[in-house]
């Protein structure tokens, strides 16, 4: 039955797209449902993609012959971006010396705690250079990550874990400590966890998503300048 199914999923071409849409549908109707910051959608459809793969034993290039038609709109979804923060260009002048601040120190204090758990755990130099980049978005992020000799594999396992954590947390750590500015929210969900975590901004307000936006875009740019050179010092 298993093998007989098996072998149905993965001769068809929609398999990829229609699990992922289906996962992610079904993921949204329990977060609408219940409202738990653990119920993200995109955490619920990775669980359920993983469990589908394992259980009917499909290989996941196979499944990527279709998911990756959802890929192609990473990028024109990605442009869309940039109309919260026109919206918003006036809030963005106000607050243009915090903005770049706080995206600095944050890009730095990554950089600093990639190292401190990487001693802390004794993990080999590729997989620091592989991580290193994670707080970016996966084009960028990839880019880095092969010109200062990471895996690229690992530092794709590093975004989406870092895009994931974040948009599960972030609301949380928000309460916690009484984090209510639109702005610094937003800035908290898109420097460490791109857009992922401005998905979850958009949801939070409109401030909130143009400033995550925006973030992704600024913390990319000093990440490239920044890993690099850590990297060059560090491992010489």
């Amino acid at each position: 039955m298993v093998n007989s199914m098996s072998e149905f999923l993965s001769d068809s071409v929609f398999f990829g797209v229609a699990i992922s849409i289906a996962a992610f549908w079904f993921g949204e109707k329990l977060r609408q449902k219940w409202k738990f910051p653990i119920l993200n959608p995109l955490l619920i459809t990775t669980v359920i993609v993983i469990a589908v793969l394992l259980i009917f034993d499909i290989d996941y290039e196979i499944y990527n012959q279709g998911a990756k038609y959802i890929t192609f709109l990473l990028t024109p979804a990605t442009i869309c971006l940039a109309v919260p923060l026109y919206r918003q260009i006036e809030v963005l002048k106000k607050n243009v010396t915090a903005i770049v601040v706080s995206i600095l120190c944050g890009c730095i204090a990554h950089v600093l705690i990639i190292i401190g758990i990487a001693m802390l755990f004794d993990m080999e130099e590729i997989l620091i250079l592989s991580m290193l980049p994670k707080s970016v978005t996966t084009p960028i992020a990839l880019g880095i990550s092969s010109e200062i000799g990471g895996i690229q594999a690992v530092t794709v396992v590093g975004v989406c874990a870092a895009g994931i954590l974040g948009a599960v947390t972030g609301p949380v750590i928000f309460k916690i400590f009484k984090i209510t500015d639109p702005v610094a929210q937003g800035l908290g969900l898109g420097a460490p966890s791109h857009a992922i975590g401005t998905s979850k901004a958009l949801e939070m307000g409109e401030i909130q998503g143009a400033m995550s936006s925006l973030a992704i875009v600024v913390t990319g740019i000093l990440t490239v300048i920044i890993v690099p050179i850590f990297a060059q010092f560090y491992f010489g």
